[in-house]
């Protein structure tokens, strides 16, 4: 599992990335103000694994296993510091997720606009049988 923190302009985002059997899972937090070190060791230790069991959209990634020599390895963790940004298997599965959630709060909203059409149409038949009643 990865965590890469960057300011993307207006906020400062947290992007956690995990690879398990060739699927990707990504997700994204915004921590809003810049987050201390003790707040980032929060959410690694207490939130992150609850974090990403939330996570539903996998996607598929290829990836090559071999043993890197510790040098290499330093060097490309240091290259990784200083890059800002998501990689590209990250901004597909955040996208499919943000679509998604986009579907859900359409419906959302659709279901409870035809409640409230559905609640003023009877007030409105209630409203009549009350004028022709008589009295």
């Amino acid at each position: 599992m990865k965590l890469k923190v960057f300011h993307d302009g207006q906020f400062w985002i947290g992007v956690v990335e995990e690879v398990v059997d060739d699927q990707l899972r990504a997700g994204k937090v915004m921590f809003g103000t810049e987050p201390k070190d003790t707040e980032i060791l929060e959410f690694v230790n207490n939130e992150m694994l609850v974090f990403m069991e939330k996570r539903k959209f996998q996607l598929e990634m290829k990836v090559k296993e071999k043993k890197i020599n510790p040098k290499r390895l330093s060097r490309q963790v240091s290259r990784e510091m200083q890059t800002e940004g998501v990689s590209a298997y990250t901004h597909q599965a955040l996208q499919l997720e943000l679509q998604a959630h986009k579907k859900e709060r359409k419906n959302l909203t659709k279901e409870a606009k035809e409640a409230l059409a559905e609640k003023k149409w009877e007030l409105k038949k209630n409203k009549r049988k009350a004028k022709h009643r008589g009295h």
